[in-house]
């Protein structure tokens, strides 16, 4: 799925958060979103899934206006957003049930979700019964599970420890090259982008331009020396505004 912005402006009281942004994710790329605290990021990924209407310009999504939320366009958040009251299997069949899938077909399906992220054993389990890194898992396969043409990710490794973090950071990798599908990854962190994005688009702060939008060599486990891609990232970061 393409998803462009065209021209859009985004507010919160009155204030622009987002002025006249021009942005494409390209089918099947990993784009990473980053920028300094309260440049809007993840107000831009909200706008992509249709939580939120531009005060102008356009969002469309291969070609069609986004005005509302899809089972195409599927957002996975940093918090715990999995139903509690659903076991882990419950609530990948409810994506599922959500995208369609027939009745008879979706535990099966679902076990194959969970299996993918590396929790064959704890179908049965409550969130509540697991770790962070384990939640996230859950939201992994759920988010994917509906074969959305788009995911939306905000910060979803942004609570978890160093090790875990890492973990997740493979996994998704290894799961949208199975499963290929466009990503849009909103984090903090440069090191995190140069992983995942094929593309990193540095967002400057609330109302202002943007500022990059620098491409990563591919396959980015072979890229092995990461300074000199870290440095315009972080150069980018740095960019003095002006009024």
């Amino acid at each position: 799925m393409t998803l462009q912005l065209s021209d859009i402006v985004l507010s919160y009281g009155g204030s622009p958060i987002i002025s006249r942004l021009d942005l494409q994710a390209r089918p099947g790329e990993i784009l990473v979103l980053t920028g300094p605290s309260g440049c809007g990021k993840s107000t831009v990924l909200r706008a992509l899934a249709g939580l939120l209407r531009p005060d102008s310009g356009e969002i469309l999504a291969d070609g069609q206006p986004v005005r509302t939320t899809s089972r195409d366009r599927a957002l996975v958040f940093q918090d715990n957003a999995l139903l509690p009251w659903r076991t882990v299997q419950s609530n990948v069949e409810l994506a599922l049930k959500l995208a369609g899938t027939p009745r008879s077909e979706r535990a099966e399906e679902a076990r194959r979700w969970i299996a993918d992220v590396g929790l064959s054993g704890f179908e049965h389990y409550l969130p509540k019964s697991l770790s962070g890194g384990m939640r996230q898992r859950v939201q992994l396969a759920r988010g994917l599970a509906g074969a959305p043409r788009a995911v939306m990710m905000d910060e979803p490794f942004g609570a978890l420890d160093t090790q875990t973090r890492t973990s997740m950071q493979k996994l998704l990798i290894d799961t949208w090259r199975a499963h290929p599908t466009t990503v849009v990854f909103v984090t903090h962190d440069v090191d995190e982008a140069l992983l995942i994005g094929d593309r990193i688009a540095v967002l400057g702060r609330a109302g202002q331009p943007l500022r990059a939008l620098l491409d990563v060599p591919t396959p980015r486990e072979a890229l092995a020396d990461r300074s000199a891609l870290r440095s315009e990232v972080i150069a980018a970061l740095d960019t003095p505004e002006f009024p």
